[in-house]
């Protein structure tokens, strides 16, 4: 919880760090975006000061400002988010998110109530179908998707676009819509179970295990990327949400993987330790022992990068990364 505010204006350098209501007013934004953006996607202060008041220091703040900054452009939140984290500029974004853009031929701008932006049009027909809680459109619908792009490219162009938009309207109607990110989670997670072909048979090594951190729940992106390996026949064991830390640790003694995938949202979930632990496992024969190879996933990894663990930056990447290690 936070202290009382008492006052704006102040210089972090000097007083020991902001209060959010303070970082909120300076920002132009409500105080519950913030804390949001702290929850969501790792954006909170590098440090606490005295008890459990949060303090935002010069290079907190900073942080915020480019956040700001960036979906002032029209990014997505998540995106902009790893963006802020990793230090880098709006001005080096693609020119695919030029908000000044035309659209291009089959996406829409058309409205469904969430400000889906420069989307594909199916976005639209997804969200609303959201909005109105109405079960049976929202499969047919994302299961047609899967069906046409392909589970990698239904994922990237019209699954996360309705989802960020979703996660926008939740920050800013002072957290309503939880129902319909939740509503649609569930379905996107049925969606890509009936669309995953059945499991193939493994060789010994070559298993992949997905496991999002400990206190870490977001685990759709590990889903669709256990969707994509099964559907490529590469053999994965999927161990969902906040799996525990020894828990992670004696699956991967027991399955001897040649790959583990390690989901973090926020960096409050995301420990280096734990990955680096895990990295360093060894199994096998004596003069032929092996080490799975790490993958980093999610924004709560940005803004550090250890040799011999791999971040890839979106799941086409991720699925490329694995198919090579797994193919070795």
């Amino acid at each position: 919880m936070d202290v009382k505010d008492d006052g704006d204006g102040r210089d972090p350098r000097t007083d020991g760090g902001l209060t959010t209501g303070e970082v909120a007013r300076r920002l132009g934004v409500a105080p519950t975006t913030v804390r949001s953006w702290d929850r969501r996607y790792g954006l909170g202060p590098d440090a606490h000061t005295s008890g459990r008041h949060r303090r935002w220091t010069t290079a907190d703040v900073a942080r915020l400002e480019r956040m700001c900054s960036l979906t002032a452009t029209g990014l997505p939140p998540a995106e902009a988010a790893r963006l802020a984290l990793s230090g880098t500029s709006s001005a080096v974004l693609p020119a695919s998110r030029n908000p000044s853009r035309p659209p291009a031929r089959g996406h829409s701008r058309a409205g469904s109530g969430l400000g889906l932006g420069d989307v594909r049009r199916e976005c639209k027909g997804v969200a609303r179908a959201a909005l109105r809680l109405d079960a049976a459109t929202l499969d047919r619908l994302l299961l047609t998707a899967i069906a046409e792009y392909g589970l990698v490219n239904a994922w990237t162009e019209v699954i996360v676009p309705t989802l960020q938009a979703v996660g926008r309207k939740w920050e800013s109607s002072g957290e309503r819509y939880v129902e319909v990110e939740h509503f649609l989670s569930w379905h996107i997670s049925g969606a890509l179970r009936r669309s995953a072909p059945p499991v193939p048979a493994e060789s010994a090594g070559a298993t992949t295990v997905l496991a999002c951190m400990p206190g870490e729940y977001h685990t759709l992106p590990l889903e669709v990327l256990s969707a994509v390996l099964t559907e490529r026949e590469l053999p994965v064991r999927m161990f969902g949400g906040a799996l525990p830390a020894e828990s992670l640790v004696a699956a991967v003694r027991r399955t001897g993987p040649a790959a583990v995938a390690l989901w973090a949202q926020s960096r409050t979930t995301a420990s280096w330790p734990l990955a680096q632990h895990v990295a360093a496992m060894e199994w096998g024969v004596r003069g032929a022992r092996r080490k799975p190879v790490v993958l980093m996933l999610g924004p709560g990894w940005a803004g550090r990068a250890i040799s011999g663990l791999r971040r890839p930056s979106a799941l086409a990447d991720a699925v490329a990364v694995l198919e090579s290690v797994v193919a070795m």
